[in-house]
């Protein structure tokens, strides 16, 4: 079973991926409405890969992402980034801040699991 996270402060589209993503029988999701709920659910549930919303309050996706690699235990933490700025000069930054993809927002919940499950190292 792997273990997902998807992290994203709108509630509909957590909702909508925790749908997509447990339509995969593989995939056991978490979600997170904020980079400190992440990182609070991260410290008694270890997730197998996380997708985290790049623009978010407080704590953005890259910031969390930045917090994730300080922790020994979740150091190695595959990670995805959900975004809405999908431009290719966007993409490619958001590629070099050590995530494995990137998966451009508005995406298809129906292709939603396979698309996070090609990613996976």
């Amino acid at each position: 079973m792997t273990r997902v996270l998807y992290v994203d402060d709108e509630p509909d589209i957590r909702e909508i991926a925790e749908l997509s993503l447990g339509l995969d029988p593989g995939f056991a999701v978490r979600t997170a409405a904020s980079g400190k709920a992440a990182l609070a659910l991260l410290s008694r549930w270890r997730a197998d890969i996380a997708l985290l919303d790049v623009m978010m309050p407080e704590m953005d996706g890259p910031t969390l992402l930045g917090h994730i690699r300080r922790i020994p235990t979740l150091a190695a933490l595959p990670v995805i980034f959900i975004t809405a700025r999908a431009q290719q000069s966007e993409l490619q930054n958001f590629a070099t801040l050590d995530a494995v993809g990137v998966i451009a927002k508005p995406f298809d919940p129906v292709t939603l699991a396979a698309r996070v499950r090609a990613l996976i190292p």
